[in-house]
Order: C-alpha cells, then structure tokens, then sequence
C-alpha cells in the first residue's frame, strides 16, 4: 500500500490542476515565479498518482471479469494473467511514490565544491589526489557539469598535495556528497623498483555550494590578510601581493587563495569560506538528529575509510554498502554511476524503511 492516503492524492491532483488554471491565467511574475516552482515540485507525484489510478482501475476491471461465471476458460486465463501484470505495474508505481515522498535534501540541487587532499602515502598518495580529481572531472563532464579549478598545490612527484575546484550543474551535490571521506589505494608505485604494492589514501570533501542567505558573515567575524604570493606548488611564480587569506573568527576557519588576481582571490576565499561553514552548519545540524544522522551513508565523517581501490585485482570496494566491483579501470575513467546509484539507492532504502518505522 502506498503511504499516500487516497484523499491525500486527491488534494495533490486539485491543487495541480488549480496552479495550472493561475498559470494559464498570466499572473503577475512573483506569483508566476513562486506558482511555477510549486508546479515543478509536484509534476512528478502527479504523474505518479495518475499512472497509480490507471493501474488501479485496470486491475479492479480484471477482477471484475474474473468474478463473473459468464468469463470463458480462455479469457480467464488471459485475464489472470494481465492482473498479474497489473499488480506487478501497481507496486512498481507505489514505489515511485514513495521515494518521491521522502525528505528532500534542500541542497541536492545544488552545486558543489570539491576539496581532494593527499593523506598518507607521500608522493604516492599526492599522484592518487590527482587520479581521483581526475576521475571526477571525467564523471563531471559525462554530465555535462562545469568543472572550474580554484586552487591547487601540486606534488613534487605528479598528482596534487591539495586540489579545489567548482562543479557546477544541476543536481552536483545530489550525486556527489556521499564521495566525502577517505579514499584508500593499493597499488604498485611507479617509483617501486622491487614491485611492492603500497597502501595510500586521499581525503574527498564534497560542500555544497552556499548562497547569502545561508550563511550570515559578518565583516567585524572576518580578518582579511594579503601576502607576497610564492605560488601554490610552484606554479604560479608571482612577485605582488596577490595571495589572500580570510580567517572566520568564531570558528578559526582559514581560507587562502593565492592566484594571479587579488580580486579574485577574494571572492573565490569567501565563496569557500561560505560552503564551509554552511557545511558546519548543516553537519551540526544532522548530529542533533540522531536519525537523520544514522541514516546518513557515511557521509558525515571525513575521517571514516569509505573505499578502496585496489589497482593489482583491478577492484574496487565501497565498505559502507558492501559494494564490490571488477571494473577499477573504467571507475578511474570516469565510470561512476553504478559506485553512486547504489549508494542513493542504499541511503532510500533506509529513509524508506524509517518512513515504515514511524508509519
């Protein structure tokens, strides 16, 4: 059974049909604006609700047919079988419905920011930070997602110390806040001459993208420092003041940005500055709810070992799920829907079955 009573349906598909009518009617742009998102929210369940009715009607008009002496041999059989079909059809859209019922992360539309930083490993696990910005860039661009670089330190032997950059699309965060965390490889170095496979890891953050209105900064919360920028990593040789650091007070957040342009700098220091603390703020809040934080996929604990990427067996193993795949080669590529559809579908499974819980 669906956890939408019929009533409550009915409301959804009058109030559809009534934003519709407004729509229609050219109201002014607030009202359109704010009657369109309202639209757009709720098209979805809709659909839905209607597919549900259709399958609803079909089936009740089977059983109906079977309950009739006068229904031939033949036709029963027939019959019984499309009913099984319908039922099948039935649970299917219930399903859907569920899911669209469930909380919404009001920042899953968003976009994000992308912090990857070298752990242990040394220069190992700096050519790994680089294969996993790389990795994602790939899987960025198979969504048509904008992947802009904010700042980078590189390693001495290839790859990154730290690399942040801007992902930019609809839906980024939805898909990629649960890569935050720690990231473990297995492999041989280059650099190994007797082939020893070594342990490394790299840490992932993954923030939404914060606007005004989230987060409040105020200027006397805020010290702004610029310094003689040497260049991050070594490659960006610069003999002005351009380097930019920006401290949050209150809780002794450091930003530093140290490109060409000291304008920029700023403005890309205060939009990280802005999605960390809008990050702190939404994980506080999810530690007070201690559901919510239960049900989380592990993607609150930057410090929690959440995959592994084991290069000698070509496998790849994400240790909350228990999601273990052979194809570690076209993950590196880029490959990553499988890694994260399931690790979605692991997080509505259990939003779904708290939802039954508490029904």
């Amino acid at each position: 059974m669906t956890i939408l009573p019929a009533d409550r349906m009915d409301q959804v598909l009058k109030r559809h049909d009534y934003i519709e009518a407004q729509l229609a009617a050219g109201p002014d742009s607030d009202t359109y604006v704010r009657l369109a998102s309202e639209y757009s929210e709720i098209q979805d369940l809709v659909v839905q609700i209607k597919a549900l009715r259709a399958a609803e009607r079909e089936r009740d008009g089977i059983r109906a047919m079977l309950a009739d002496k006068a229904t031939d041999a033949e036709m029963r059989e027939l019959a019984e079988v499309e009913l099984d079909e319908v039922v099948e059809r039935i649970e299917a859209v219930e399903q859907a419905i569920q899911l669209l019922l469930l909380p919404k992360d009001a920042a899953d539309a968003r976009s994000a920011i992308l912090e990857i930083r070298a752990g242990t490993g040394g220069d190992e696990a700096a050519i790994f930070a680089g294969d996993l910005f790389r990795m994602y860039e790939r899987y960025a661009a198979d969504h048509g997602w904008k992947v802009e670089l904010v700042s980078a330190s590189e390693g001495d032997a290839g790859g990154y110390k730290e690399i942040i950059a801007t992902v930019t699309g609809k839906g980024v965060f939805s898909k990629l806040k649960f890569e935050s965390g720690v990231h473990r490889v297995q492999r041989v170095p280059a650099t190994e001459a007797s082939g020893r496979i070594h342990t490394s890891a790299a840490t992932v953050a993954v923030l939404p993208e914060a606007e005004d209105i989230d987060v409040e900064i105020r200027n006397e919360d805020i010290r702004i420092d610029t310094m003689r920028a040497s260049g991050a990593g070594g490659q960006h040789v610069n003999t002005t003041d351009s380097a930019v650091r920006i401290t949050h007070i209150p809780t002794g957040v450091v930003v530093v940005q140290a490109e060409k342009s000291q304008h920029q700098n700023r403005a890309r220091a205060m939009q990280i500055l802005r999605a960390r603390l809008f990050d702190m703020q939404r994980t506080k809040a999810a530690d007070e709810r201690s559901e919510a934080r239960r049900l989380q996929v592990g993607s609150g604990d930057r410090s929690e070992r959440i995959r592994t990427y084991n290069f000698p067996q070509g496998r790849l193993t994400d240790h909350r799920i228990n999601l273990t795949l052979y194809k570690l080669d076209r993950v590196m590529e880029g490959d990553l829907d499988d890694v994260i559809d399931a690790l979605i579908s692991d997080h509505q499974s259990k939003l779904l079955a708290e939802m039954g819980e508490n029904g």
